[in-house]
């Protein structure tokens, strides 16, 4: 009776245990990514107001000024 006592407080413990880890874990990934979306996000605003700003042609928009600045971009064969 006393290692079925044992054995039950032991898978307690780890339950518990591997609870608290995996609750650290999905907090810190999901802080990550929450910078990590706010950062590129940013970075995505920045190169928009860039492109419309300083190379986007007269009655071009922003997706249009970068498509061509892609293709302007390719080495020619």
């Amino acid at each position: 009776m006393a290692k079925s006592r044992l054995a039950k407080a032991n898978e307690n413990i780890a339950e518990a245990v591997t609870g608290a880890f995996e609750s650290i874990e999905s907090n810190v990934t999901g802080g990550y990514r929450r910078i990590e979306n706010g950062v590129v996000e940013g970075y995505r605003r920045i190169e928009d107001s860039f492109v419309n700003r300083f190379l986007a042609r007269e009655g071009e928009n922003i997706e249009e000024a970068k498509a061509r600045l892609r293709r302007a971009g390719r080495p020619r064969e």
